[in-house]
């Protein structure tokens, strides 16, 4: 292969930078290389590109950036970190800001999901969530249960657990079987909801999904039924009206663990802090990442309940390490700093309570794009939604085509196969939302 530079429109034209050394995750690297579209900055609720041109970005980076992008208040905090304490290992030693997170963090998880366990990433998270699932029946004695139930079309990362999870076959299809033990209940997008804003009038049903799995495996074999409240990387999935209340009560019946994965949905993105909170259900685990460090920082993190911490602690001798798991930048300094900013600027702009109350102009919105001959379907539900394309083509290659259009028209946002997904920042105003249909509206007719 030939190699591949680019020159910025405001570098040194004797300045190229290299294409070709780095590998790029999730993308077709040889087209990008071709054409490549780059971010060299980015304020509230905007990017510009390498070329001096401005973006709106519709999908919070990549539903990370919940208050908008390059916030001060967290860069100061994360510089001031640094320079007092930059690492200390996680096993055996600490610092006070690891305590300080976990505790607003459980401030704002429901119930008495009061113990939070930090990863580095979503996927991390999930895996660590199957982890703790493991170790609590092992601990009350039902070591027998260990086999998983997730959800056709379901995302939960991209480590083996979560990629066994996951219901997505291009996930799925060049890494093996993956992990045993996982099978999947079918996903909740049915025509008969098609163009519904909110939960669906129908599929609670398909709940009863759940109990089929326990009659055929033994619900003394079950460990834990992993959902996302809104499957969010297959293109904002919604739930129907009961459905999440039905899984908790089968759940409840058979002494199975519900996790519910809130990495796209929580910090605002339904108008609570979290999803299961707008649904009024409350799992006996939650996985977290993106909005908890607003993508200034990688991290994620793990709430569980307090009967699974007091179970596991119980279960382990004085002096040993109850819960034999952990990643060498657990809680980092830098990290913790970036969330215990984030959750400030949640709290003092009353971030969650403005999403909430932009979310019905942002769906009248998106929905007014119901008449696009391109539009197969629309979903939305607080400041998320998705918008099917009819496809053209193999499958995913209108949407493709679709974002690179939207991009260059001045718009990011996430797509999936031919769904594109739509998460502003809760930052944004009437304004901002304007803009976003304007451009949705546009590139869409000339499809």
């Amino acid at each position: 292969m030939g190699r591949t530079e680019l020159t910025s429109h405001d570098q040194d034209p004797a300045h190229r930078l290299s294409l070709d050394e780095y590998w790029m995750p999730f993308t077709p690297n040889r087209e990008f290389k071709r054409d490549p579209r780059m971010v060299v900055r980015a304020e509230g609720m905007f990017l510009w590109n390498d070329q001096g041109a401005k973006i709106i970005d519709a999908s919070s980076g990549l539903f990370c950036v919940n208050a908008g992008h390059s916030r001060r208040e967290i860069a100061e905090a994360v510089g001031t970190q640094l320079t007092q304490l930059d690492f200390i290992a996680p096993f055996l030693r600490a610092h006070p800001k690891q305590f300080e997170l976990a505790t607003r963090v459980a401030e704002l998880t429901p119930g008495d999901l009061d113990h939070v366990f930090f990863t580095n990433s979503g996927s991390e998270a999930v895996d660590s969530a199957m982890k703790f699932a493991l170790a609590f029946h092992q601990a009350r004695g039902q070591s027998g249960r260990n086999v998983f139930i997730a959800r056709e079309r379901a995302y939960h990362g991209v480590n083996f657990g979560g990629v066994a999870l996951s219901g997505l076959v291009n996930n799925r299809r060049k890494f093996g079987p993956g992990l045993p033990g996982v099978v999947h209940m079918r996903h909740t997008h049915l025509k008969e909801n098609a163009f519904t804003c909110g939960e669906g009038e129908h599929g609670a049903d398909l709940a009863e999904d759940l109990t089929r799995f326990v009659n055929l495996y033994g619900a003394e074999n079950v460990a834990a039924c992993f959902i996302e409240p809104i499957a969010g990387s297959t293109g904002c999935l919604v739930p129907p009206k009961g459905y999440l209340k039905r899984v908790r009560e089968i759940c409840d019946e058979h002494g199975i663990l519900l996790v519910f994965d809130e990495v796209i949905c929580g910090f605002g993105r339904t108008g609570e802090a979290f999803a299961s909170q707008s649904f009024g259900v409350t799992p006996d685990i939650i996985t977290m990442a993106k909005g908890l460090t607003n993508g200034a920082q990688p991290m994620g993190a793990v709430a569980v309940s307090d009967r699974i911490h007091d179970t596991i602690m119980a279960a382990a001798p004085e002096g040993a390490i109850e819960f034999f798991h952990g990643y060498t930048y657990s809680g980092h300094p830098a990290a913790c700093a970036a969330g215990l900013a984030t959750l400030d600027i949640y709290r003092n702009d009353g971030l969650f309570e403005r999403g909430r109350a932009l979310s019905p102009y942002f769906l009248e919105g998106i929905f007014s794009l119901k008449g696009s001959a391109a539009v197969a379907d629309i979903r939305g539900y607080g400041m998320f939604a998705g918008i099917d394309l009819q496809p053209v083509g193999a499958p995913g290659a209108r949407g493709h085509v679709f974002q690179k259009k939207l991009f260059d028209a001045g718009l990011h946002l996430k797509a999936t196969g031919d769904a594109a997904i739509i998460a502003p920042s809760l930052i944004a105003e009437r304004t901002h939302i304007d803009m976003i249909v304007d451009v949705l509206r546009k590139t869409l007719a000339a499809l």
